[in-house]
């Protein structure tokens, strides 16, 4: 079963990436009021694997399950869109100095102001037990994804 799972994973980990590189799609931060253009469908797969495992590790209850995952779903876009302002100040374009430096570790504070806002969020709604789990199981999920990731780069010869 875990074999499986992690062919799985590894497939649509892989066929998103492929889309968003050869499609050259490129997602831009959500902004208040700005509807988000839609995802490449292999993103969304990555997405849903994601939320089964999490799911799976959290065992919530039907009612917690109701109002846990529109929460999560906000948490992760809020994050994603931080992440691409910050992929987009560390990229070849942008102005390398003092200015790059402090908006990065602008970025990085907001992704932590992030994270403490909607633990306080999951709080009111999981107890701290499963919200220590959803942590380590988003840890558990990319940590996977990325060995796999490394793991065929590795065996491909790159």
């Amino acid at each position: 079963m875990i074999k499986v799972t992690r062919f799985v994973l590894c497939f649509i980990f892989l066929s998103g990436m492929a889309v968003t590189s050869f499609c050259q799609f490129r997602m831009r931060p959500v902004q208040r009021g700005i509807p988000a253009r839609p995802r490449p469908v292999a993103v969304r797969k990555i997405e849903q694997v994601k939320e089964n495992y999490i799911g799976q590790r959290l065992n919530l209850t039907p009612d917690e399950s109701k109002a846990f995952w529109p929460l999560y779903r906000q948490y992760v876009e809020d994050q994603t869109a931080v992440r691409i302002l910050k992929r987009q100040n560390n990229s070849n374009n942008s102005p390398n100095g003092t200015e790059q430096i402090d908006k990065d570790l602008q970025y990085e504070t907001e992704l932590l102001n992030i994270r403490k806002h909607y633990k306080d969020e999951f709080l009111k709604i999981l107890p701290p037990e499963k919200v220590s789990q959803l942590y380590k199981s988003e840890r558990e999920f990319n940590d996977e994804v990325l060995r796999q990731l490394s793991e065929r780069s590795v065996r491909a010869g790159n």
